[in-house]
């Protein structure tokens, strides 16, 4: 009798291993990820708890005592220890503080690109308690205007290479008084100062605490500017408290101080800030930085430097997929991928060709307060569900009217919940754990990011702008997004500010800018069907110059149809549903097509022929 219930036992406990693995073959990674982000929930509370507050320039600071002859940043052919990063941004705050343009915490703007002067300029700036503008340094004119005067900036500080961007807006920086530095040794443009020489001057010494004594939890730490469904770009504004949650992020995916990251996505972007800078800071791992990304140069930097963790967006991959295949694609001591926006069949030709790489797959937007993670690596998913992460971060996919660019709303004024496989609009609940912020002096923004009376009266969601898809296995998939922005070349697109640069142009009286699906191709590329205003004709020449000009290279329209009147609906909203379907395809549309082509310097009448070479791939967008 003993024996047979010892039998059973020890069967019972065979059999519950191989059961678990047959019905829930991923509780165990669940059970892991949460077990991570408890400990993340733990470390994060115990920070807070800390006095004098703690930021990350202070995790900085002690990655700087605890590894000082440790390399933080390469660059081209130049190395720089934590020890340096430390001693290089004291110089620079110290510059500051003998500058009469400056006090400390002022709001600064940096217009820059991927160079370690960024990384030293924005040490320096936190250990003023100054919150930080980061500005795309490919907007120009209006757009950089606008950028700059929406964080409400006192002071610019601007990359030699871009002195004639800052020259182009100088008069109403001026009329603002507002300070304008160059990073050179000398300018001769009135109205700008050389920043450099001062910095080379000053002292490397060590800054007291209390100069950023005044900054809390709740204090604007740094604006990363997104784009909304309508107009201008929106400062995002990241206080302290999620930039100290941001710390988490490389650990998290399992990166440790032994680990190198290839940084080359621009550091004006929450992927290359709050990843590539932030999480490192938080590991003690070396960042090789690069100015832009290069495909042709990206396996030649990683087997150089010895990097085992890269940074994607979905066009990354594509592009390092599309490369002449090599003989040591395998041969490089890459072992994780950290990004989003990969497609499936993109994800296993980039596993196939380039090794056992493990893919991280996430899902997270610079303002919003939800996330998720694909931690157990499912090809295709942007994460995975579970109790303990609904729990912390409540959220739910409710029906959405893709005509009428709004939710459904049952007779009772609430939202109405999708099932399980069917696509629906990702909503997160805003609690004291996962706060919307909004956008820096933009109310009206900032409400229109809020969804009340989702599920009872008187809740209030934050309203992502994603449809996804949850599967009968608790992955998440992303489907697309709604309203006025589309993302093309891993940015996101505001149609309405393309809209107004048309306009401008001269001969374009009406323009309704919209996304359309390129074979081949992630997101979506810009279209604007038009109207000539009276008496003119299509300049081609002029309108590619007009663009060129006022607009960064992904927000381009790559395509222009010309239309004899806008069609508008009941409530005079343009109509882009039957647009976005028609695509731009000469075969279905009757109206006049251009095609934006950079070698000719012009839009040009968009043929078959040139149609078919678009999607064949011979013609590149």
């Amino acid at each position: 009798m003993i024996l047979y219930i010892i039998t059973l036992v020890l069967g019972s406990l065979l059999i519950i291993p191989f059961t678990v693995k047959t019905f829930c073959p991923h509780v165990w990674m669940d059970l892991q990820y949460c077990g991570l982000m408890l400990r993340i929930l733990l470390r994060f509370v115990s920070r807070r708890r800390r006095r004098p507050y703690f930021f990350v320039v202070d995790r900085f600071l002690e990655q700087s005592v605890a590894h000082p002859h440790k390399p933080f940043v390469v660059f081209e052919n130049e190395t720089f220890t934590f020890s340096d990063a430390d001693a290089r941004s004291n110089k620079v705050a110290n510059a500051l503080r003998s500058h009469p343009g400056y006090r400390a915490g002022d709001t600064v703007a940096l217009f820059m690109g991927n160079e370690p002067a960024l990384l030293f300029t924005w040490l320096a700036l936190a250990k003023l308690g100054s919150p930080v503008a980061l500005l795309n340094h490919n907007i120009r004119s209006r757009s950089l205007l606008h950028c700059f005067s929406c964080c409400k900036a006192q002071l610019l500080i601007a990359g030699p290479e871009l002195k004639d961007a800052v020259e182009d807006v100088l008069p109403a920086l001026t009329e603002q008084g507002v300070t304008v530095l160059l990073a050179t040794k000398q300018c001769d443009t009135p109205g700008i100062q050389s920043f450099a020489d001062k910095v080379d001057e000053a002292p490397d010494a060590p800054l007291p605490r209390s100069v950023r004594s005044h900054v809390t939890f709740k204090s604007p730490a740094v604006y990363i500017y997104t784009s909304g469904t309508t107009g201008l770009p929106k400062a995002a504004l990241v206080n302290q408290n999620r930039l100290l949650t941001a710390l988490a992020i490389l650990s998290s995916n399992g990166v440790s101080l032994d680990d190198v990251i290839y940084v080359n996505l621009p550091l004006y972007h929450t992927a290359g800030f709050l990843i590539g800078l932030i999480g490192s800071i938080e590991t003690g791992s070396t960042i090789i930085l690069k100015r832009k990304f290069s495909a042709s140069q990206f396996w030649d930097d990683c087997r150089k430097h010895n990097v085992t963790v890269v940074q994607y967006i979905g066009e990354v991959m594509r592009y390092l997929c599309s490369t002449p295949k090599r003989e040591n694609d395998k041969d490089h001591k890459v072992r994780v991928a950290i990004g989003n926006g990969i497609r499936a069949d993109i994800w296993r030709e980039f596993l196939s060709r380039f090794g056992d790489i493990k893919v991280q797959e996430f899902y997270a937007s610079t303002e919003g307060n939800v996330g998720f993670l694909n931690y157990a690596g499912k090809i295709g998913a942007i994460g995975r569900v579970n109790f303990f992460h609904r729990m912390l971060f409540p959220y739910t996919l409710i029906k959405y009217d893709t005509e009428r660019d709004e939710p459904v709303r049952d007779a009772n004024g609430l939202c109405v919940e999708v099932p399980k496989g069917e696509t629906g609009l990702l909503v997160s609940r805003i609690t004291k754990v996962a706060p919307f912020v909004g956008y820096a002096h933009n109310r009206e923004q900032t409400e229109r990011k809020k969804l009340r009376d989702v599920l009872k009266k008187g809740d209030l969601y934050f309203n992502t702008g994603d449809l996804m898809r949850i599967d009968q296995d608790n992955f998440i998939y992303f489907q697309d997004r709604v309203g006025d922005t589309f993302r093309w070349k891993g940015e996101n697109v505001a149609t309405t500010e393309v809209s107004d640069i048309l306009t401008l142009s001269g001969c374009i009286q009406e323009a309704n800018v919209y996304g359309v699906q390129v074979p081949g191709h992630e997101g979506r590329a810009g279209m604007a069907a038009v109207t000539l205003t009276e008496d003119a004709h299509f300049d081609g020449s002029k309108v590619y110059q007009h663009v060129v000009t006022y607009l960064p290279p992904y927000a381009r329209p790559r395509f222009i149809r010309i239309q004899n009147a806008v069609e508008v609906t009941t409530t005079f909203k343009q109509m882009k549903v039957k647009l976005v379907e028609e695509g731009f395809d000469p075969a279905r549309v009757r109206d006049p097509l251009q095609f934006l082509d950079d070698k000719q310097k012009c839009y040009a009448p968009l043929t078959a022929q040139t149609y078919s070479s678009i999607l064949s791939g011979s013609t590149k967008l």
